[in-house]
């Protein structure tokens, strides 16, 4: 790979794992860079209104610790959060291109499959018999 330098990096919609999730849910997308403090500030605001119900955290990569730890923040501040965890493999494809195009070489189309997770909390009573479901306090 050392004749090659990586030009693109394209990533695979990946549809959520979750069924009858509401259109105007808040989605926290945590990407490797994000401040927990940012999100956090935003997310428990949101929360602590009555109108909002649920809200649902998602992280691939490297970001899947950190996605971690918001989930964990927010249930440690808000009691009473039911929870239902997925983890699941996303899909992304690197493109590589010749660092010397009259070498002869073609680019490279690379598939790789990341770890990614989505975690639901819910205010309202959430399915116990759901894979991945914990209960407020466990």
């Amino acid at each position: 790979m050392e004749n090659y330098k990586k030009t693109k990096i394209v990533e695979k919609p990946c549809p959520l794992p979750f069924t009858n999730l509401p259109p105007d849910i808040i989605e926290m997308k945590v990407k490797d860079g994000s401040k927990i403090r940012n999100l956090m500030g935003y997310a428990i605001g949101k929360m602590e209104l009555d109108s909002v119900r649920q809200i649902l955290f998602t992280g691939s990569g490297k970001a899947v610790s950190k996605t971690i730890t918001c989930v964990e923040i927010m249930k440690r501040r808000l009691k009473e959060l039911h929870q239902i965890t997925k983890v699941l493999f996303k899909q992304i494809e690197e493109i590589w291109e010749p660092i010397v195009p009259e070498a002869g070489l073609d680019a490279l189309t690379v598939k790789r499959n990341i770890p990614a997770i989505c975690v639901l909390l819910s205010k309202d009573a959430l399915d116990p018999q759901e894979p991945g479901y914990q209960a407020p306090g466990s």
